[in-house]
């Protein structure tokens, strides 16, 4: 073991570092740190390394390796430096390029140069060949003369006439373009949802919604719009006040109270609504009627 070696030896059990704790730190391999402590330089791989791994040796446990190298520069290979003018040798002999490359790229802008010569040449042979085409064809559209057209016997060029024809044409084939109107949509009445005895109806296609209310008995039938006002409530009786109608085409929702459903009738612009729940299995329910204009 060398002196040198000692010293760095020494340090690192000086801070309880083991030689795989101390690789693991400066990224140099076990076997070199352990050269290194038994001046065996030989093993490393190349003269230039062992300066810069004493380097990093020294530092890792806290000496400083400038002073080292003045104090054993007996013991550190002299000739570290004489790798790298070796090494920037093989770098530039891999970098050189072999002869059969050398002349490919010799030769590489002159076929360029002939490539780019012959498209020049073939884009203006292509552009000779259309301009010729495109004023030959103009010439001959020049050269036509106008066709001679011979009128019938007995026509004649007065709008007078043309427009006498054309009323007398039958007013059917006027009206056979005239597109028939479209029918607006039928009124649609359906229920929305269903809970008990309560149900939910939606009015869609309808321009107005007024409800009529009959007595088929005796009945109490109250009526509110959807802020919860009430528009009437009272008892309807056959052949007395037997039915009760309102216009609700302002309102968005109309709310109905009936306390005898089997001798209650309701219609929404005439047409009669039929109750999701029948009367004779829920005699009160109340309808709401949700107007989507």
């Amino acid at each position: 073991m060398s002196e040198l070696g000692n010293i760095l030896k020494e340090a690192r059990e000086a801070k309880g570092l083991s030689l795989d704790e101390l690789q693991s730190i400066t990224k140099i391999q076990k076997r070199y740190l352990m050269g290194i402590e038994d001046g065996n330089y030989s093993i490393m791989p190349g003269k230039f390394y062992v300066r810069a791994f004493i380097k990093q040796y020294a530092e890792a446990v806290g000496l400083d390796p400038d002073q080292l190298f003045e104090q054993y520069k007996s013991e550190i290979p002299t000739t570290y430096n004489e790798e790298l003018p070796e090494q920037l040798s093989r770098v530039q002999s891999r970098k050189s390029l072999s002869p059969e490359t050398s002349k490919i790229l010799n030769v590489l802008p002159k076929i360029l140069i002939v490539i780019f010569i012959i498209g020049a040449v073939a884009l203006v042979w292509y552009l000779i060949v259309k301009n010729a085409g495109d004023d030959s064809g103009q010439t001959a559209n020049t050269n036509k003369s106008q066709p001679i057209v011979e009128e019938p016997a007995g026509s004649t060029n007065d709008p007078a006439a043309n427009n006498t024809s054309e009323s007398d044409a039958p007013a059917q084939e006027k009206t056979a373009d005239e597109k028939p109107k479209p029918e607006p949509p039928a009124q649609e009445l359906t229920v929305a949802s269903n809970n008990g005895s309560n149900t939910v109806y939606e009015l869609k296609n309808a321009d107005r919604f007024v409800i009529k209310i009959v007595s088929l008995g005796q009945t109490w039938v109250g009526l509110s719009n959807g802020s919860g006002k009430s528009i009437f409530a009272e008892t309807l009786v056959k052949g007395k006040n037997e039915n009760r109608t309102e216009d609700l085409t302002a309102e968005t929702e109309a709310v109905i109270n009936i306390g005898r459903a089997t001798e209650t009738e309701i219609y929404v612009n005439d047409q009669k609504l039929e109750y999701a729940v029948s009367p004779q299995d829920d005699m009160t329910q109340l309808i709401t009627i949700k107007f989507v204009k």
